[in-house]
């Protein structure tokens, strides 16, 4: 049984990294079959993993992608990956985020070997991504993707796209720990694990559900790694000065499209001053000329 310390620092789970080094550890099979079969709906009684190696992680390899890529029983690919900064955009992040996800879902869909294999042979490819960023507007925190035509009808069933923001998971804290979906528990594991404030509920969900545990003993024995601890100050001080930079930009150009917007409304004024000064121009051309046609006559 796991019990994170009340009073000990532990390491999100909702950073990539960290994420990767417990799903990957060679004792975290049973947590890792048993978190890809919550998300995709289906008993998993195997998975082998594709890329266990861990970057050496530095601030210029902060956008290196930490994801976690798997073969489960039946052949087909899962990938599990983690977006734990938030991601700019003029759509708040949504649009990229998406994308991002649906471009490496297709990439791992069409990197599986073809030749000499019929297309009704190919293996299904699943992409589960985990955010903090609050993407959809609608209440439910988990969006799953197939290919369907517009009245629901499903075309194939060969590529799933899973997005779960687990920054609208706050409701389910005033829930029992034994009434939630093994969902429900994974996704507080995953935001919660490194708050201390939540240590307790975090506690109760490792006692009740072994996988999870299991993955909270192996996050608290790695969170005591000083090379991951290391890691892990990098990383929040590159997010903090990135962070600042970002702000600092947005303020200086908030700044200078003010000043921009005050030369703007200086010109149209001087523009109306100009027409206004060009019309009695025009009326004074008109009376000079009524003049001269009366001293000719």
């Amino acid at each position: 049984m796991a019990i994170l310390p009340l009073n000990e620092d532990i390491l999100p789970m909702s950073e990539d990294y960290v994420l990767k080094s417990v799903l990957t550890h060679p004792e975290a099979k049973p947590a890792l079959m048993d978190l890809v079969s919550t998300f995709i709906h289906r008993k998993v009684t195997d998975v082998e993993i594709r890329n266990n190696e861990l970057h050496s992680i530095t601030t210029e390899e902060k956008n290196v992608r930490l994801d976690l890529n798997c073969v489960i029983d039946d052949g087909s690919q899962v990938d599990v990956e983690m977006q734990g900064s938030r991601l700019a955009g003029l759509d708040g992040g949504r649009k990229m985020l998406v994308n991002k996800s649906v471009y490496y879902l297709t990439d791992l869909h069409s990197s599986q070997k073809s030749k000499g294999v019929e297309y009704d042979n190919l293996v299904r490819t699943y992409q589960i991504t985990f955010c903090m960023q609050n993407i959809f507007t609608k209440n439910e925190y988990i969006s799953e993707a197939f290919l369907r035509t517009e009245d629901g009808t499903q075309i194939s069933d060969q590529i799933h796209l899973t997005i779960i923001e687990l920054g609208k998971r706050d409701d389910v804290l005033s829930k029992p720990v034994e009434e939630m979906s093994p969902i429900e528990m994974w996704s507080t594991f995953l935001r919660y694990s490194g708050d201390r404030s939540k240590r307790d509920i975090i506690n109760k969900v490792l006692e009740k559900k072994g996988e999870i545990g299991m993955a909270g003993s192996l996050l608290a024995s790695i969170s005591q790694d000083d090379r991951m601890r290391a890691i892990n100050m990098s990383r929040r001080k590159w997010q903090t000065d990135h962070d600042s930079n970002r702000l600092f930009y947005e303020r200086e150009l908030k700044i200078a499209k003010e000043k921009l917007d005050g030369i703007k409304e200086e010109l149209a004024e001087k523009d109306t001053e100009l027409a206004e000064k060009d019309a009695e121009n025009e009326k004074l051309r008109k009376e000079l000329a009524e003049l001269q046609v009366k001293i000719a006559e």
